[in-house]
């Protein structure tokens, strides 16, 4: 029996009942259509990387995609290349083959971990920069009509860490969505140098302004160092890589719901804020932990719920509650989690 910590980033989880890795288009459409048919709950899996599960198992079907497959067309009429990636592909292998063929619009993404499958579901992002500024479209089995889909950038409906593949995460759906990914494409330009940087912090480590480019290889460079300074770059050696990224949104809210001195950012709906400000300074050190537990915040950075060995799913709910509830008196704002909890 296939226990899930080992398939989660995090490292936590009990045993999966079925476990099943696939290695096709037909063999995952057939595997999810029948779970269904069959009324067994499904997990469909990726790196492991964006999920939190219990400490009893799943008790039904986890599905992993182990497809790693890479297309690509060019287009010189419009000076860009689109690229096609199946849903097991992983993300940062996509990441390095646009700065090795010089293709612009994803080095700021660069060192999130997961698959390409995982990230149109949450529309992953990092340093100004959006998986939506390049996709193009998401082909998708959409479990209520039984057929083969493809998505549209516009009918993605794409938002802060959100997108219709995540809103239909529902049930009878959950804790996969109705759509399941089976490939998605982007759409680049060629070129070497950035798109324009728009974080203060990695123009910084680039010796540039806001607003500035710089060539591909060292955007991807500067943000892999800031990365890793943060434990955000996997190591199996360094338990603050133990862990499912951010564990937190940065919340929207009404321009006085922010609190003095915290960071301000233009939002749709409102004004963001930072959740890491927000934990540091409702009294949330790093390395913070809860007596007895092995779950603790990274000793280099307040967003991520870490594993320091031997943590178990509990331990970490706990922390994260006990964090959401301290940042609730304290400012009058929830916390939302960020990875799926099954």
């Amino acid at each position: 029996m296939t226990d899930l910590s080992e398939l989660t980033t995090l490292r936590v989880g009990g045993p999966a009942a079925r476990f099943e890795q696939v290695h096709s288009e037909a063999d995952l459409i057939d595997a999810v259509r029948t779970a269904d048919a069959e009324g067994t709950r499904l997990l469909v899996i990726g790196g492991g990387s964006n999920l939190v599960v219990p400490d009893e198992g799943f008790d039904g079907l986890v599905l992993q995609d182990a497809r790693q497959d890479m297309s690509i067309q060019d287009d010189g009429f419009c000076g860009g290349v689109s690229v096609t990636a199946t849903a097991g592909t992983n993300w940062d292998d996509v990441v390095a083959r646009a700065i090795s063929d010089e293709w612009v619009g994803v080095e700021a993404l660069s060192g999130i971990p997961g698959s390409m499958g995982a990230a149109p579901v949450q529309n992953i992002g990092a340093y100004g920069a959006e998986l939506s500024d390049t996709l193009a479209s998401v082909r998708v089995w959409d479990r209520e009509s039984s057929a083969v889909r493809t998505l549209p950038l516009i009918e993605l409906r794409f938002g802060y860490r959100t997108s219709i593949l995540k809103r239909s995460l529902v049930a009878p759906y959950g804790p996969t969505p109705r759509y399941v990914v089976m490939d998605v494409t982007l759409q680049m330009r060629f070129g070497t140098r950035s798109a324009e940087v728009k974080y203060g912090q990695l123009a910084d480590a680039l010796g540039i302004e806001v607003g500035g480019t710089a060539s591909t290889a060292a955007v991807r460079e500067a943000v892999l160092a800031l990365r890793s300074s943060k434990g955000m770059v996997l190591d199996p050696s360094d338990y603050d890589t133990w862990s499912a990224g951010s564990f937190f949104t940065n919340p929207v809210v009404s321009e006085d719901q922010v609190p003095e001195g915290a960071p301000r950012y233009p939002a749709s709906g409102g004004v963001k804020t930072s959740a890491a400000w927000l934990i540091e300074h409702a009294g949330f050190s790093k390395g913070f932990a809860l007596p007895g537990s092995s779950a603790a915040l990274s000793s280099k950075h307040t967003l991520a719920i870490t594993n320091r060995g031997g943590a178990t799913a509990a331990q970490v709910l706990e922390l994260a509650d006990h964090i959401k509830a301290g940042v609730r008196d304290a400012f009058g704002i929830e916390l939302v989690p960020e990875p799926v909890i099954v």
